[in-house]
């Protein structure tokens, strides 16, 4: 098909009909929609691409029609079971119309192209999706902005996978650069440092073996801690009125998103004179940024005091070599075999509003904080308990409970 044919479309995106009036015979349905996938109903997931060449849109959609829609949910919609509950069904994809060239205004793209794409992108987290085929879009960018050539922005329905599985299925669908007929190499694989892993030898000595078991208490005693702060979040514990509070919870405030690019290796320089990791060095950028930008908006001059606030931070529960074995079985054709969708418990991360005069402060209590939650089984427990409260009292209520107080 001639790239002249991809479908075009304005900003806005049709919304189909209501999805819990649809139903279909059970012998076309699939798996049932997992209550993680409905926990994150209003989420979408969008990623921005660049390339340093123009769009090759032929190439694309080839490359797209031979790798996305194989995958099970990417070629699935959700629908109603004749028991009222959600399912995935499989589908016949159609590529081209996941293939979106938006028609932006010709003199804004010229005047600035860079807020041109940023605009556009900022809005797709408001849009609704078509939820009559499956939901996954590619919306594309030939002009070049400051940082490409062209740009593609992936939007992503959230209960399709999480960023584990979403990377997953990238790295698959990515080749070597100098073998483009196999996969790139993949990095070594990550290995496990808390002291619980660590189990001494006999030979270690009796300290040593105290010192392990004394882990394990240790992660009872904050695994206990957090628990009882996540119900007391739950019941009445709250934060202090910030720029970054919602006043009502019936009231819906736009937000806008914008992205700032950061050096990796600004980043991995960092992360080795800290002796840290490269997400405490990205938290530390955190507070210093809403640090910042607190200041400058609320005008308070008191710069010196700390405001402790918090965040629910998604956590992915699949073991750090799930990336290295997934990819393995695409690589062996057993693409079915790959468990997709969302395993995901979320932790309540503390964030502290202050000016530091050492930027490394910031990441100095990044890694401190990081390394207290590292201690901690209550990403586990949170997975289970949004699971238990989904099934016992249903997705409004549980939604609720994991966010009314953070």
């Amino acid at each position: 098909m001639d790239a002249a044919t991809l479908r075009k479309r304005p900003l806005s995106v049709k919304t189909a009909a209501g999805r819990e009036g649809r139903t279909a015979p059970e012998a076309e349905l699939g798996e049932p929609v997992s209550p993680s996938a409905r926990l994150v109903e209003d989420f979408y997931i969008i990623v921005l691409m660049g390339a340093s060449t123009p769009l090759n849109l032929p190439a694309l959609r080839a490359g797209i029609e031979a790798q996305l829609a194989r995958y099970p949910h990417f070629r699935s919609i959700q629908v109603t079971d004749k028991d009222g509950n959600l399912r995935w069904a499989p589908t016949t994809v159609n590529v081209d119309n996941h293939l979106i060239r938006p028609t932006l205004d010709p003199a804004a793209v010229a005047a600035n192209p860079d807020k041109a794409v940023e605009d556009y992108v900022a809005s797709l987290s408001t849009l609704p999706m078509d939820r009559s085929q499956p939901l996954w879009e590619f919306h594309l960018f030939d002009f070049p902005t400051s940082e490409a050539t062209s740009t593609a922005a992936i939007r992503v329905h959230h209960s399709l996978g999480d960023g584990m599985s979403l990377l997953t299925l990238l790295m698959a669908c990515t080749r070597s650069a100098a073998d483009p007929t196999r996969l790139p190499a993949m990095p070594p694989l990550p290995s496990r440092t808390g002291a619980i892993y660590q189990r001494p030898r006999p030979s270690a000595g009796v300290l040593a073996i105290v010192a392990w078991v004394w882990s394990f208490v240790v992660l009872a005693w904050h695994t206990v801690v957090d628990v009882v702060g996540f119900f007391a979040t739950i019941l009445f514990l709250k934060d202090p009125h910030t720029l970054f509070k919602r006043v009502n919870h019936a009231e819906t405030q736009r937000k806008r998103i914008v992205h700032r690019r950061l050096s990796l290796d600004d980043v991995k320089f960092v992360k080795n004179a800290m002796k840290c990791t490269v997400n405490d060095v990205l938290i530390g950028v955190t507070y210093a940024a809403l640090s910042r930008y607190h200041f400058r908006k609320s005008g308070e001059t008191d710069t010196g005091k700390e405001i402790r606030v918090r965040s629910m931070l998604l956590v992915n529960l699949r073991p750090t070599t799930s990336l290295h074995a997934c990819v393995d079985m695409i690589k062996s054709g057993k693409e079915s075999h790959v468990k997709w969708g969302n395993e995901l418990g979320f932790i309540i991360l503390p964030f502290f509003i202050g000016m530091h005069s050492d930027p490394l402060d910031y990441v100095r209590k990044g890694k401190k904080v990081v390394d207290r939650k590292k201690s901690s089984l209550e990403v586990v427990f949170t997975h289970v308990a949004a699971e238990v409260i989904f099934k016992v009292f249903g997705l409004k209520v549980t939604f609720w409970s994991s966010v009314s107080q953070c």
